[in-house]
């Protein structure tokens, strides 16, 4: 559910014309919908009820601190993965006894800043960064509150860059040095091991994996508080879909019943990191056509966004639907057209050609979907300055992030002091 809709024949956010919006910051841009953030926020919560839950946005998702403010009012606590996206977290008012700090690749500085701030929970992923967390947090003379992330090898049936809990992963401990962690962390100083974290991948379309990688965590814990450990917290991590064009997704409702199914009788608190199932349908990108080419197979639709504003089509092959900002009178006419960017990239194409309504030069277009990983992965390739984001709230829209221009680019760039004469 979100709050882009057509009014008239022309597509608003809310009860803001995206016409309108784009003639004040101009094209390409992102916009986001409040209403839609709030919405799948509290779905989110409202499914979790009778949990001690807590709710902690993976700011990876989309990292702008109006977006994550959003949510903070909202009661969100934050889930980062690096010192810059805790910095945000703060900046938008979310309190470091509300943030997790996850990641596999902690330094010893990021190590010290977050136990400095005080951040609920540190998430670690192996033992070299258990003992080096205990390092940090003994010379700082603090008692670094932490989880172990496992790997229970569960396939989650997602893309294969974005799983995150089979064996051949990254991420976590396996399942069989778990064990292990446990009693070393009971060992180090500097560390209270009392919770357990699992996340085992992005996008998932089924509970099923949910629910086995879940059933393997508690008796994993019952495992560990029958040796002596206790255990006060269960990390669940995020994952959960969503639709971007046929995929009918699990709601937030059947997820939560699933939770409470497995978790009914377990005294604990229970964390979640959902990122993408707030921010994504709760984002469009705007673009404006460029031109239309004709090739000999199809024509080719050219928009003046690129794979440096989306890379997600480029990087996972995601598809993402198109919609006219204004829709045509003639939706019977369609075109097999392929819309591309500007890029010097065959890459640059966002998605196989496809049947669409015929559409002309100038025209604007909306890519759905796109406040998820959209913004957060943009880059300056091609020199292309970042683009805007504007945030909508009932009948007005506020730019939450300026236009970069080539100036403001340049400026973070010098000649090496050799060129000075």
């Amino acid at each position: 559910m979100d709050h882009f809709k057509y009014q008239k024949g022309e597509l608003y956010a809310e009860a803001v014309s995206i016409k309108e919006i784009a003639e004040v910051v101009g094209t390409p841009f992102y916009c986001y919908s409040s209403e839609t953030l709030e919405h799948h926020y509290q779905v989110f919560a409202d499914a979790m009820n009778g949990l001690d839950a807590h709710i902690l946005y993976a700011v990876k998702a989309n990292s702008n601190i109006s977006v994550i403010a959003t949510l903070a009012r909202l009661g969100a606590g934050a889930d980062v993965v690096s010192s810059g996206e805790m910095k945000r977290a703060l900046v938008a008012g979310i309190p470091a006894k509300k943030i997790v700090f996850s990641g596999v690749g902690k330094t010893q500085e990021e190590m010290a800043q977050a136990l400095k701030a005080g951040v609920l929970q540190i998430n670690v992923e192996s033992l070299n960064e258990l003992e080096m967390l205990s390092q940090v947090a003994s010379s700082l003379n603090i008692n670094a509150s932490v989880a172990i992330r496992v790997n229970p090898d569960v396939d989650a049936h997602t893309h294969k860059k974005i799983t995150t809990g089979k064996s051949e992963n990254k991420f976590g401990i396996s399942w069989e040095e778990a064990p292990g962690a446990y009693v070393l962390a009971s060992k180090l100083p500097g560390i209270n091991a009392h919770g357990v974290a699992v996340h085992i991948g992005s996008q998932i379309l089924d509970l099923k994996p949910f629910r086995k990688a879940f059933e393997l965590v508690v008796e994993f814990v019952k495992s560990l508080r029958n040796e002596g450990h206790t255990i006060e917290s269960i990390d669940l991590g995020g994952g959960l879909g969503i639709t971007y064009g046929n995929e009918i997704p699990p709601s937030p409702a059947e997820y939560g019943d699933m939770i409470k199914s497995v978790f009914h009788d377990f005294n604990c608190r229970v964390f979640f990191e959902p990122g993408r199932l707030i921010t994504g349908n709760a984002g469009i990108l705007v673009t404006r056509v460029i031109r239309i080419k004709q090739g000999l197979s199809h024509s080719f639709i050219i928009i003046d966004a690129a794979m440096n504003d989306l890379l997600r089509p480029a990087l996972y092959d995601a598809r993402h639907k198109f919609q006219p900002v204004i829709q045509s009178s003639d939706t019977d006419d369609l075109q097999m057209i392929e819309v591309v960017g500007p890029i010097c990239e065959t890459g640059d194409t966002f998605g196989p050609p496809s049947l669409m309504p015929k559409t002309t030069t100038g025209s604007l277009l909306a890519i759905r979907s796109a406040g998820a990983y959209g913004a957060v992965m943009a880059s300056t390739y091609n020199s292309r300055p970042l683009i805007p984001e504007v945030m909508v709230k009932s009948a007005s829209f506020s730019i939450i992030r300026n236009r970069f221009s080539l100036d403001d680019m340049l400026a973070l760039e010098s000649f090496p002091i050799w060129f000075e004469d």
